[in-house]
């Protein structure tokens, strides 16, 4: 009984110092949805995340990066992933970028951009801190992202080893990838899309996104895995290339045909599927 008072005693005290302090407590990382913020190059920066209940003792995390304009609230309620992890039973990440952008490359976009914020020192650090308070997997951490969360998430495959697959969706790769690790990939993308084209070019919006051509970026990643020649299957509008690699890595681009700028209905669990059977 005593040691349960004095217990309680630290945490009123805890509390109350916060209070005094005009400073928030820290989110506890329960099941369900939380918000969290860490200092990152002298920057507040902020992520929702997602525990289901009854996780692993080692559970995958997914890191889902939003859009241009969008936000981690967005996310999390936009693209089905808290449900599919309750399901699973992985951990999602939904970090939020300055200004509603990221720093994901090639000057693009809006602040991040501009200032050249360090979006991946957030990210992995986000990483670093969810895994430190819960029993995360090191071989099965992904990414995931739309538009410029997509090319984001090619960023972080370039200039780190954190990642054992991405899953960029609409988006393409502008990072110059010098030094990139061998990393799992799926790629999903219209051939409508003119936002960022799928052959590539000044694509139409604010930021003019000029990518390469996105069959180019996913033979660049076959390259950096050592790939065999892609196999190559249709059903209706979808068309998909699939590349197995050593070490049981894969690199894989599904076309949509007249597809948009949008997140497709299947790319959530097909992501999920891919990231599942990949880890590093």
């Amino acid at each position: 009984m005593r040691s349960r008072v004095v217990a309680l005693l630290g945490i009123l005290f805890l509390v109350s110092a916060c209070a005094a302090s005009g400073l928030a407590a820290p989110a506890p990382f329960t099941p369900g949805a939380t918000a969290h913020t860490i200092s990152v190059g002298g920057l507040d920066r902020t992520y929702r995340l997602y525990l289901p209940a009854g996780l692993p003792p080692a559970a995958p995390l997914v890191v889902m990066l939003h859009g241009g304009f969008g936000s981690a609230d967005q996310a999390e309620r936009s693209y089905g992933w808290n449900q599919l992890a309750e399901q699973a039973k992985f951990v999602v990440a939904y970090p939020d970028g300055l200004n509603r952008a990221w720093n994901s490359g090639g000057g693009c976009c809006g602040r991040p951009g501009r200032d050249n914020v360090d979006d991946v020192a957030f990210i992995t650090a986000a990483v670093r801190d969810i895994a430190g308070n819960i029993g995360i997997d090191p071989t099965r951490i992904y990414a995931t992202g739309i538009s410029n969360g997509g090319m984001m998430a090619y960023r972080l495959a370039c200039t780190t080893a954190v990642f054992a697959a991405i899953g960029p969706d609409s988006a393409t790769q502008l990072d110059s990838c010098s030094a990139p690790s061998p990393t799992s990939v799926i790629h999903v993308h219209g051939t409508g899309d003119r936002m960022i084209r799928y052959d590539g070019g000044p694509g139409a919006g604010i930021a003019n996104i000029d990518g390469p051509p996105v069959p180019d970026v996913n033979a660049f990643w076959r390259g950096v895995d050592q790939c065999a020649p892609p196999a190559v299957t249709v059903n209706g509008a979808l068309t998909t290339s699939t590349a197995n690699c050593p070490s049981g890595r894969s690199v894989e681009l599904i076309t949509v045909a007249g597809g948009g700028h949008e997140w497709p209905p299947f790319a959530t669990q097909t992501i999920w599927d891919f990231f599942a059977a990949h880890p590093r």
